[in-house]
């Protein structure tokens, strides 16, 4: 999906122009994928414009640098002031964001150390990411032959940019396959996630998702969805799941910040139907 240009990027404490928002071709993140990011959407509301949850997805931000021993030259709360700042600037009512740190350019080698850590944050206006017809009527997935990350190959909980290049075979398999998802099993087979969404089932009107144990990212849009989802009197079961589990499901729906809640008709040529009464509510 194209990005629409705007007129700020917030790139280490300061606005600069879109245009002039650019790292050097030896920084290291661009070369060993050393970076960690996070996606958020901001709602145009009655009462302004709300960023859904940036609190945790900054403090998750710097969870995942945590855990890749990488120093953020910014606190938490500079990272929200600047992302509130920078949708001021650039005048947007609603718009998705991406704030992302990385190794930058000083020295190359698989010892990243002693390169600096560049901070960005982007803000643009993005649509549905499966799109308007996904939202209304389901989309089509398939079980990808490529696995999802284990753990103790490159760590499920951080949101890091390298890791993603699991997620994006598994997308490009989808997509050419003439779907328009791909659903990932961990390491023991078990299901795990969509290439970038976390996954639930509906089965006899139990909501039924993957635990950490499968190798999710722990989504905050998931936390929001499993939240909700108590709150209207569902219950709620982490648990290993089945490539079965989805075949039989009653329905099937994906989350995450960019996909939002959008749901599964089909699941490797097995149809699951319309979204359901339980997708719907939520």
């Amino acid at each position: 999906m194209p990005i629409e240009k705007v007129e700020k990027i917030w790139l280490n404490g300061e606005f600069v122009d879109w245009d002039k928002a650019q790292v050097h071709v030896l920084t290291h993140a661009l070369h060993y994928g050393s970076g960690v990011f996070e996606g958020i959407r901001a709602y145009e509301t009655p009462s302004g414009t709300a960023v859904f949850r940036l609190t945790e997805h900054m403090e998750r931000l710097m969870d995942s640098a945590r855990i890749y021993l990488m120093p953020v030259p910014y606190s938490t709360e500079e990272l929200i002031n600047a992302t509130k700042e920078l949708i001021r600037v650039n005048k947007l009512k609603s718009c998705y964001i991406r704030p992302i740190a990385f190794r930058g350019y000083g020295e190359m080698g698989l010892n990243p150390l002693n390169s600096p850590v560049d901070v960005a944050i982007a803000t643009w206006s993005w649509g549905t990411y499966l799109g308007d017809e996904g939202l209304k009527n389901g989309i089509r997935a398939m079980i990808s032959s490529f696995s999802r990350i284990d753990p103790n190959s490159l760590p499920p909980a951080a949101k890091a940019t390298g890791q993603y290049i699991n997620s994006i075979l598994a997308k490009m398999e989808a997509i050419y396959s003439n779907y328009e998802e791909a659903i990932m099993l961990d390491s023991r087979g078990f299901v795990s996630e969509g290439t970038g969404e976390n996954l639930f089932v509906v089965k006899n009107g139990v909501i039924h998702t993957p635990s950490t144990s499968a190798s999710i990212l722990e989504g905050i849009t998931r936390d929001t969805v499993i939240e909700l989802a108590k709150d209207m009197g569902y219950e709620v079961v982490e648990r290993d799941l089945v490539r079965s589990d989805l075949f039989l499901a009653d329905e099937i729906f994906v989350t995450g910040t960019a996909a939002e809640i959008t749901p599964i008709r089909e699941v490797d040529k097995r149809e699951i139907g319309k979204p359901g009464p339980v997708t719907t509510a939520l």
